[in-house]
Formats: structure tokens, C-alpha cells, sequence
């Protein structure tokens, strides 16, 4: 019986000496009281964000979504050849630099999703992607370690953001969204790590830091326009600062001066410089003719080697009898165009299609003539040449189909308040409505025509309407080209042409190396061309698009990979996402609770006021910048999609931690004294048990779905089908 006793004691003394060991670890955890916790907990939460993004980072072994452009830009970067895009050229560069230095040699078309990598050394372009990716957990654990200064909180956070599956699948391919978040996400890093230096002013470490920020929002901004955001959110966060330098009346007027111009320097002209230097480079590099030329000037071609007008010799004047390019003057302009085929029943005449066209094709070749003759032959030495002057009256016959240029008064098939322009006649034969009136911008008359440096307009003889092109598309009819129509308002700026290339062998050629623009030039007419692209991408007929109140909820996800043996679906971890918005209410109703009380004059200790101010504080940053990276998207008319919301995801998701953090030290108050002291450890674990539990149930759909594989009807990733609108 004695050695029984004598047993159980030594029991119950090894059990009480092991819960004090875990209760003093778990209490070290939640003070974080030496450096070497904080950098054991860092370590940790890296090396779990090191497994989960490079496992099985090559698979599938086939092109993913919109790795089909990405990768295809990286390959043109390597290549050097010109292309058109809407976004900036610093996420595409990268992407390019990534292929250089491992290897790959920018010969895969990167034609669909789907086609095979077989012989592709991708995986360097990817795993650099990932790596960009991986980086947001770390960023998430600093960024709220800075603001709350609580090491649960951090832990929570970048928690949330390393294990959500729609993280992991969008961050591990060759994409723009990996290196745009790593920009975001870097920014605010910086932005909290600048603020942490506020009493070392004028530093190092401040001076550092500063410029961190500046050059992650250059990078921001430089990959999408959407980093604009993080850009109001930082400028908000620095206005704030400077309110409290200027505020505190022990501050010299001087030192108030200095705090601005300084970050005026760091956060304003150090990223405009990065910004001219990333489009300096990009300019410089892509240097060969490829198939965006089309979407810019002729002079902005001229400068692209293999461009039919680089280092172009044709004749200066426009004679009658000449072949040419018409292009539309506006920047993004396309080329007067026409094919075979007929407007459908019920729009208009049912003559033959006119649009623009914003690549280079045989149809888009014009014969200029005299309205009322046939041009003589090229090789007829005999015959005069005669020049086309301001205010000469022409008809312009299309080169390949033999239609003239036509107008009448039927409406236009898309601009209904205009009328319609067609392809009429055969041969060159027509009628009167064919024929046009030509214009110089700003010319005197008589002045005789010029390719290249004229602007131009076509003045329909009898309806006195103007030959207009603009960015509005037509129907799948037209192939979903430009309209063309005839503009009643003869002065709209849309209404310029220029005549690109002139084909007309018995006049002398001249170079057109003089028109050449600078970089200032061609800067400016790069943004143009962007924005005119990113304002037309509207949704097309039919096309179900992706709403912003859907994102939230996670409604409904986006195929990466719907290839049959190896599926991955994009799909926020539900769990985290729900709960986000369950903690943004909570907040909602915390912070309205917590100044009512204020406003009544509720007593609060010390450090309990302490640490709600830090946490309430930190989680108004957050909201902020949840709301300045989701809200704007209701504004947008351009078609949208899913992805959109991710940058949003990672604030949320931080103030999600934040919230848990400050609850569960709330919480012991709020019970009994024998179970305040489990409350917490008990919170987490249930905590990061079910989120690690949920993640590998998720898994697949980030890992791959293998649905070609035995057994799969009964794998446990159906079950977790919870929304009808998930189509995995």
C-alpha cells in the first residue's frame, strides 16, 4: 500500500513538473520575453511556408491557366521581340530575368493550357513565382508583429495566409499575382518597419527603411495598376504620421519640413524614378518587331527592327495610283480593315464588313484613286504622276476584294447616331456614294499629302460625314474587330488617319528615321495604349463574368489545370474565409462597443486600455486597407475575376489574427478562475489543429486532383463540395 502511495506521488509529480514545463513554454510564447522565442516561432512558421509552397512545385508538368501569357511574355522578354500588354512590364521582366538565369531559352509558344512542358526547363520560372509567393507568409508574421507587437498575433495571421489553399494555388505558377502580392504585401512591411523608426528619425535604419518602401511601391504599381492601392494606403499612413509630427507643439516648424521632404523624397520621386527606369528597360529590350506593333504609331514601329517601317524607305508624297495602309490616329488606333464577308440580315446594307484591324494584314490594303478615273498601271512609264492634295476628291478601292470605301445613310451597326460604312461596288466599280473628300489637319489647300507626318480626315462627298474609328467591338459577326461608321461630327479627334505604309514604286523613297520619338514620347503613348486596353476589356457576348460581392464569400472558384488525370481548382479555404468575415463584423461591433464605453466612462486598468488601443489600432489599419484593395472593384467596368480579391484576402486575413489574439486574452475574464488559465492554450490549439486538419482535406484541390486514378469516385475531397457553385 506504501509503495503504491509512494508511486502515484512520484506520478502526479511528474505530471505537475511537465505542465509547468508546457505552461512556461506557452507562457514565454505569449510574452515573448527574449528574442530567441520570436526567432524559433519565425523559424518555424518559414520552414512550414518553405514545405507547403515548393512541395510538388513542378506538377503538373503542363501550361496552368494564365501561364499561357506569362510565360509566352517571358519568352518574348528573352527574345526581345515587342508585345502588347495592359499591365506594366516589371512582373513580365521578372518573369523573363527568372527563365534567362535558369535556363530557359524562350522557344516554347506557351500556346493553351494544357500543352505539354516535355523538354521545357519551366520549372526555373516557377519555382522563382513561388518563391515570391512564399515570401507573404513571413511578410504577414512581421507586418503584425510590428503593429501589435504580440507574437500570437503574428503567429495567427501568417497562419491564416499559410495555410488558405487559394494562397498556395495562386502564388506556385508563372504569374503576375505571386510577384504583384509580394510588392503589396512588401510595401507594408516596410511601411510598418519605416514607422517602428519614428523616434531614430534621420537614421540609418530610418533612411533604410524609407527607401525599402519606396521601392517596393514602385514595384507595386510597375506589376499592376491595382498596386495603386497599397500606394493611397501607405500615402494615408504617412499623412497620419505627419499630422502627429506637426500636432506635437515641441516639434520646430524646421523638423516638420524635414519629416516631409523626405518622405516626399522616399515614398513619391524615388518610386516615379523607378517607374521611368522599369519602362526605360522594357523599351530597350524588346526591340524586334512582334505582333503588338500594330496597337502603336507608325513612328513608335519605326523603332522596332524587323517593323515594315523600321529603317523604312518609301515615298514621302501620296500619288494616285499608290497602295496603303490606312491606320487610325489615336493611340491604340487599328488599321482600316475589310474581308468577304457581309454584314448579317437586319444591320444596315448587307454589303461587305469595314473595320480597323490592330494587326498587320493583306487586307488591310487600300488603292487610292482619282474619283472619277482608274489609276494607270506601276509599270506604265508614260503615264503622269499625279499627287494627292488637300481637299482632293478620292475613292479608296480595297486592294484584295475590289470593294470601294462606301457610306450611306443607314445607321452604323454598333453607334446607332452614325451612319454605316461599307465595302461597295465590283472591281473598283461603284457609285457616288463612294467617293470621299481628303483633309490635312491644319494643311493649307492644295498642300500636297504626306505619309506618315500628315493627319488626316475622309469627308464623305454627299453625306458629309467623317470616316471614324474608335475602341467600341463588334459583335462575333465581326469577329469582334472595331467598328468603323461615318461620323456625322466632323471634327471628333477619332476621326484622324494616317497613312502608314505607301506603295507606289515611281515616286522616289525617303527615310523615316527623322520621326523617331523619344522615350518621353513613347512613354507616354505606352500608358495610352495601356489604358485605352484595360478600359475595353468589357465582358464579351454571352461571357458569365465574376462579381466583387461573390469573392468574399467564396462563392465560386476558377479552373487552373482542368485537365483530366491532373485537375487543380481555384478555391479559397472556406473556413479562413467565412471566418474573416464573422471577424470583420466582430471588429465592427468591438470597436462601436468600445467607444460607447469610453464615451461613458467605463473604468479600464492600465494595461488592459494598452493593449485594446494597440489591437483596435492595428485592426483599423487592417479594415482600411481590406477595404481600399476590394471596394474600388464595384466601380470598375471592366470584366473581373475571382483572383481579383486576393490582394484584399491578406488583410483580412491579418486582421483576422489580430481579432483572435485580442479575443482570446479577453476571454479568461470572462470565465471561471479555475478554467481562465486553459481558456487560451485550449483556444489555440482547437485553433491550428483545425486549420492544419482542413488544409490537408483541401489540399487537393491546390495539389492536384489525380481523377483518373482508381478509387477517386470515393476520395474525401467530394464530401467537401459545400456549395453547389464550386465545380470541382
Amino acid at each position: 500500500m506504501a509503495s503504491e502511495t509512494s508511486k502515484k506521488s512520484k506520478d502526479v509529480r511528474k505530471s505537475s513538473t511537465g505542465n509547468l514545463t508546457v505552461d512556461k513554454i506557452f507562457a514565454k510564447y505569449r510574452t515573448c520575453d527574449s528574442a530567441a522565442v520570436w526567432w524559433a516561432v519565425f523559424g518555424v512558421v518559414c520552414a512550414l511556408t518553405a514545405a507547403t509552397r515548393f512541395y510538388n512545385v513542378g506538377q503538373p508538368e503542363h501550361v496552368v491557366w494564365d501561364e499561357t501569357h506569362f510565360g509566352k511574355f517571358g519568352s518574348w522578354y528573352i527574345n526581345r521581340t515587342f508585345f502588347f500588354d495592359v499591365h506594366p512590364p516589371l512582373g513580365k521582366m521578372l518573369i523573363g530575368a527568372f527563365g534567362y538565369m535558369t535556363g530557359y531559352d524562350g522557344t516554347f509558344p506557351f500556346v493553351k493550357p494544357g500543352d505539354s512542358y516535355e523538354g521545357v526547363n519551366y520549372l526555373g520560372m516557377r519555382v522563382c513565382c513561388t518563391a515570391m509567393g512564399a515570401c507573404l507568409v513571413p511578410f504577414a508574421f512581421i507586418i503584425v508583429w510590428e503593429m501589435t507587437q504580440s507574437l500570437p498575433a503574428a503567429t495567427f495571421a501568417s497562419s491564416l495566409i499559410l495555410f488558405d489553399i487559394g494562397l498556395l494555388t495562386l502564388t506556385q505558377y508563372i504569374l503576375l499575382d505571386p510577384i504583384l502580392l509580394f510588392f503589396i504585401m512588401g510595401s507594408v512591411v516596410g511601411c510598418v518597419k519605416f514607422h517602428a523608426q519614428r523616434h531614430r528619425a534621420f537614421g540609418a535604419a530610418w533612411w533604410g527603411w524609407l527607401s525599402f518602401t519606396g521601392v517596393m511601391l514602385s514595384g507595386s504599381v510597375s506589376t499592376k495598376f491595382v498596386g495603386l492601392f497599397v500606394v493611397v494606403y501607405v500615402g494615408l499612413h504617412t499623412i497620419a504620421t505627419l499630422w502627429d509630427i506637426y500636432g506635437d507643439l515641441k516639434n520646430p516648424l524646421t523638423l516638420v519640413a524635414k519629416h516631409f521632404l523626405a518622405r516626399a523624397l522616399g515614398l513619391i520621386l524615388l518610386p516615379i524614378i523607378l517607374y521611368c527606369v522599369y519602362f526605360y528597360i522594357h523599351l530597350t529590350i524588346l526591340c524586334r518587331s512582334g505582333n503588338g506593333d500594330g496597337f502603336y504609331s507608325s513612328a513608335f514601329q519605326s523603332q522596332l527592327e524587323g517593323n515594315s517601317l523600321y529603317n523604312a524607305s518609301m515615298p514621302l508624297e501620296l500619288a494616285f495610283g499608290a497602295e496603303v495602309t490606312l491606320k487610325n490616329a489615336r493611340t491604340g488606333g487599328g488599321y482600316l480593315h475589310s474581308h468577304i464577308h457581309l454584314y448579317p440580315e437586319g444591320v444596315g446594307a448587307r454589303q461587305q464588313q469595314i473595320t480597323t484591324y490592330s494587326h498587320k494584314d493583306f487586307n488591310n490594303r487600300w488603292l487610292v484613286k482619282k474619283w472619277n478615273a482608274e489609276p494607270a498601271d506601276w509599270d506604265d512609264e508614260e503615264a503622269p504622276i499625279e499627287l494627292v492634295k488637300n481637299g482632293d476628291l478620292v475613292r479608296l478601292e480595297h486592294v484584295p476584294t475590289g470593294r470601294n470605301l462606301h457610306s450611306h445613310r443607314e445607321p452604323a451597326p454598333v453607334t446607332k447616331r452614325h451612319h454605316q460604312i461599307t465595302g461597295y461596288g465590283e472591281n473598283g466599280e461603284g457609285d457616288v456614294n463612294d467617293v470621299w473628300r481628303v483633309e490635312v489637319e491644319g494643311g493649307a489647300e492644295g498642300e500636297v499629302v504626306k505619309t506618315v507626318v500628315h493627319r488626316l480626315r475622309f469627308i464623305h462627298y454627299l453625306v458629309g460625314c467623317a470616316l471614324m474609328s474608335h475602341n467600341k467591338q463588334l459583335p462575333k459577326w465581326g469577329y469582334e474587330q472595331m467598328e468603323v461608321t461615318c461620323n456625322p461630327n466632323v471634327h471628333d479627334t477619332n476621326n484622324l488617319w494616317n497613312i502608314e505604309d505607301n506603295q507606289f514604286p515611281k515616286l522616289p523613297n525617303s527615310s523615316f528615321e527623322i520621326y523617331a520619338p523619344n522615350f518621353l514620347e513613347k512613354f507616354l503613348e505606352s500608358h495610352t495604349v495601356m489604358f485605352q486596353g484595360n478600359s475595353g476589356l468589357k465582358p464579351k457576348e454571352g461571357e458569365i463574368t465574376s462579381q466583387p460581392w461573390q469573392w468574399p464569400i467564396n462563392f465560386k472558384g476558377q479552373w487552373f489545370s482542368a485537365i483530366d488525370g491532373f485537375k487543380v481548382y481555384l478555391l479559397g479555404h472556406p473556413l479562413i474565409w467565412w471566418g474573416n468575415l464573422v471577424i470583420l463584423a466582430a471588429f465592427l461591433l468591438l470597436y462601436c462597443h468600445h467607444a460607447y464605453a469610453n464615451k461613458r466612462g467605463t473604468p479600464v486598468d492600465s494595461a488592459t486600455r494598452a493593449r485594446r488601443a494597440r489591437a483596435m489600432g492595428a485592426c483599423g489599419w487592417l479594415v482600411l486597407a481590406w477595404a481600399l484593395h476590394y471596394l474600388p472593384f464595384y466601380a470598375m467596368g471592366r470584366i473581373l475575376y475571382f483572383h481579383h480579391y486576393f490582394p484584399a484576402l491578406l488583410f483580412s486575413s491579418m486582421l483576422t489574427g489580430v481579432m483572435l489574439d485580442y479575443l482570446f486574452e479577453s476571454l479568461p475574464d470572462l470565465v471561471p478562475g479555475y478554467l481562465s488559465s486553459s481558456v487560451y492554450p485550449w483556444l489555440t490549439g482547437v485553433f491550428y489543429s483545425g486549420l492544419a486538419m482542413s488544409f490537408y482535406l483541401f489540399s487537393p484541390l491546390a495539389y492536384g486532383m489525380h481523377n483518373l486514378e482508381p478509387g477517386w469516385a470515393n476520395h474525401t475531397i467530394h464530401a467537401l463540395r459545400w456549395l453547389d457553385t464550386w465545380e470541382f
